[in-house]
C-alpha cells in the first residue's frame, strides 16, 4: 500500500546518499592533491659574469624567485670590480668618500667582505691575496686574444700586490699604498650565495638550490626527504661530464679549477689562479679543488686557497678546519679526499 510519508523519507535518503556519493570522492581528491609534491620553479640569468640559476622546490612563488635575483643584482653593484657603477670599483678608483689621507668610507656589506677576505689572506700566508687585481688585469683572461705578459710588466706590478697594505677599521678602508686595488672575485659569489639562502629561508623556503656559476648551495633537501645530487665536474671535459656524484643535504659545494679560464702558449697551459709572489699561474700538479661546508663564503675562499697551496698543504689546512671537507683532483685525474670526507659525504657513481 502506497505511503507518502515512507516515500518522502526514502526519497530524502536517496538524495542524501547521492550527495555523499558525489562529495566524498571530491573530498578525497582534494586531500590527495594537497599532498602532491609542488612543481619546482626555476630561473636563470646572466649575473656576476656567469650564468646563475635558482630552483625552488617546495614553494613555487615567482615573486620570491624574482626578489632573490634582485638581491643578487644589488650585491653585484657592491662587489663587482669591473662594473663602473659598483661600490668596489669606486673604491679602487678612489671615487668614494675619503675621511683622511688614503682612508675611505664604505658600506657595511663591503667592509664585512673585505675584512673576511683579509682573514683568508692571513690564513693562507699570502698564497691568497685580494690585492692581485692589477696582475689579473695584466693577464686579462677574459680577452679572446690571451697571451703571456712581458716579464718586465709583471715585475713592475708585483710591487703593487700586498694585502698587508690594506687595513680596515669598522667602515673605513685604509690603503698604505695608494695604487693598490682590491679583487673580491674569490669570495663575493660565496657571500652572495649565503645571503640568497638567508633570504629564501626568511620567506619560508625549505628546499632549494642556488647555483652561482658553479658555486652551488643547497637549502635543505628535496621535498621527498632525499638529498640533492651534485656532480663533480671532470676537469677539461664537457660541462656535463662528471667524475663523481655527491649526495648533499643543506651544504655548499664550490670548486676551483685550472680548467675554468686558461690558454695555451708554447705548448704550456696558463690558468687564471695567479701566484702573487711571482706573477705567474700556480703550478702544483692540481687540476681542481672542491670544498664542502655549510658556508658558501668559506667554500669559495678555501677552494682557491687550497688550489694555490697544493695537495699536501691544502689537505693539511682542510683537515684542521671544522666541519669542512675537500676533494682534490691531481693532473693524473686521481681523487684525493680530506679526513672524514667519505664518512660524512655520500658518493654515488
Amino acid at each position: 500500500m502506497y505511503n507518502s510519508k515512507s516515500f518522502n523519507k526514502l526519497y530524502k535518503s536517496l538524495i542524501l546518499t547521492l550527495i555523499l556519493f558525489l562529495t566524498i570522492p571530491h573530498l578525497f581528491a582534494c586531500d590527495f592533491n594537497s599532498r602532491k609534491t609542488p612543481v619546482p620553479i626555476s630561473k636563470s640569468t646572466y649575473l656576476l659574469n656567469t650564468i646563475i640559476t635558482i630552483t625552488i622546490y617546495d614553494k613555487p612563488n615567482d615573486e620570491i624567485l624574482n626578489q632573490t635575483f634582485k638581491l643578487i643584482e644589488d650585491y653585484e653593484k657592491i662587489f663587482s670590480r669591473t662594473n663602473k657603477t659598483s661600490e668596489l670599483y669606486a673604491l679602487n678608483k678612489r671615487l668614494i668618500t675619503k675621511t683622511v689621507d688614503n682612508t675611505y668610507l664604505v658600506s657595511d656589506e663591503l667592509a664585512y667582505l673585505i675584512r673576511k677576505s683579509l682573514y683568508f689572506c692571513e690564513l693562507s700566508n699570502g698564497y691568497f691575496d685580494i690585492s692581485v687585481a692589477p696582475l689579473s688585469d695584466l693577464w686579462d683572461f677574459g680577452n679572446s686574444d690571451k697571451h703571456i705578459p712581458d716579464k718586465s710588466d709583471i715585475d713592475n706590478i708585483l710591487s703593487l700586490i700586498n694585502y698587508k697594505d690594506i687595513r680596515i677599521n669598522r667602515n673605513e678602508v685604509v690603503f698604505e699604498n695608494d695604487k693598490i686595488e682590491i679583487d673580491l672575485g674569490a669570495t663575493a659569489k660565496g657571500y652572495i650565495a649565503d645571503k640568497a639562502k638567508e633570504f629564501l629561508i626568511s620567506k619560508g623556503v625549505k628546499s632549494a638550490i642556488i647555483n652561482l656559476g658553479g658555486n652551488v648551495l643547497t637549502l635543505g633537501n628535496k621535498p621527498n626527504g632525499e638529498p640533492f645530487k651534485i656532480g663533480l665536474q671532470k676537469p677539461f671535459a664537457d660541462r656535463n661530464e662528471i667524475i663523481s656524484t655527491m649526495l648533499i643535504d643543506d651544504l655548499s659545494v664550490v670548486s676551483s679549477g685550472i680548467y675554468e679560464r686558461f690558454f695555451i702558449e708554447n705548448n704550456l697551459l696558463y690558468h687564471h689562479i695567479l701566484n702573487p709572489a711571482n706573477g705567474y699561474p700556480y703550478d702544483n700538479n692540481l687540476n681542481s679543488v672542491t670544498i664542502i661546508s655549510k658556508s658558501s663564503l668559506d667554500c669559495d675562499a678555501l677552494s682557491t686557497i687550497c688550489l694555490a697551496l697544493g695537495l699536501e698543504d691544502g689537505l693539511r689546512l682542510i683537515n684542521r678546519t671544522k666541519d669542512t671537507y675537500a676533494v682534490f683532483i691531481t693532473k693524473d685525474y686521481q681523487l684525493h679526499y680530506s679526513d672524514g670526507f667519505k664518512e660524512n659525504i655520500e658518493l654515488v657513481n
